[in-house]
């Protein structure tokens, strides 16, 4: 639980048992995990589909619902199970891929995993930005987990301002403004 600061404002943070102060590099579970789940559903599926119509006459709790519903639970497991497939590609080689295909210097780049289309093809989500500071151009690349290829990637001007992390403000940039102030100025009479 948080514990209020000096000034008695309560401030939100991981509690000690959950922070396990991990640092290095993080690795994606793979995606065949799911072949675990499908197998267990298809399992209890057929069970309770099987036993729902063996013993329709006899039980109560065993009727045509249990017997949908087991039927069911059996094609998701088996659409979890076609679904489950090994990444090919890690986030590092992902990032490779992105690198390579937009075009300029990277600087700052991050990968996010996502699911594409209805069998939940594995895709990196890629976000790049150009190694100037600030960086002048930004860009997304879709990359394939299994194959590696790139399947989209969109690059633009960078829309964000941001103020320059790296070198202090130059002191003619305020002279610049007051220059195109008093330039703008002369032109604007009604």
């Amino acid at each position: 639980m948080a514990e209020p600061d000096e000034l008695g404002e309560v401030r939100d943070e991981l509690p000690e048992d959950l922070d396990r102060g991990f640092v290095g590099a993080y690795t994606f579970p793979d995606n065949s995990r799911r072949k675990i789940t499908g197998a267990l559903c298809f399992a209890v599926g057929v069970w309770a589909a099987t036993a729902a119509l063996a013993w329709s006459g006899d039980a109560v709790l065993l009727n045509t619902g249990v017997a949908t519903g087991g039927v069911l639970l059996a094609l998701v497991g088996i659409y979890q199970f076609a679904a489950g497939r090994r990444f090919a590609v890690n986030e590092n080689e992902a990032l490779v891929a992105a690198v390579a295909d937009v075009g300029f210097a990277v600087g700052h780049a991050s990968a996010q995993l996502g699911w594409r289309g209805w069998m939940s093809r594995p895709t990196w989500r890629v976000l790049v930005y150009s190694a100037e500071d600030p960086p002048e151009q930004r860009g997304l690349v879709l990359v394939d987990a299994l194959n590696g290829a790139v399947l989209e990637k969109w690059v633009e001007d960078n829309p964000e301002t941001w103020i320059e992390t790296a070198s202090a403000p130059h002191a003619d940039d305020g002279a610049e403004a007051d220059t195109e102030t008093s330039a703008a100025a002369p032109g604007d009479d009604g």
